[in-house]
């Protein structure tokens, strides 16, 4: 993904890995105000909701159409 992205988890019209059809593992790069995380993809890094979820830094969440719904592990 290219440019700054709009303010919350949504697409910008571009295909996100963390908002398609299946659940994925990223890990959390840092926290953002209002329950928001930048989070490393594999494929880059994206935006992502953690409102559902209690993580710090380090922490390897499952991501589902913008929503991270569990924490798998990490530097806890």
């Amino acid at each position: 993904m290219t440019g700054e992205r709009p303010p919350g988890p949504a697409c910008d019209g571009e295909h996100c890995v963390t908002c398609g059809d299946v659940a994925v593992e990223v890990t959390v790069v840092r926290l953002l105000p209002d329950a928001l995380a930048v989070v490393e993809t594999g494929q880059g890094r994206e935006q992502v909701s953690v409102a559902l979820v209690s993580v710090t830094a380090g922490d390897v969440i499952l991501v589902h159409a913008g929503e991270a719904i569990a924490v798998m592990g990490g530097d806890r």
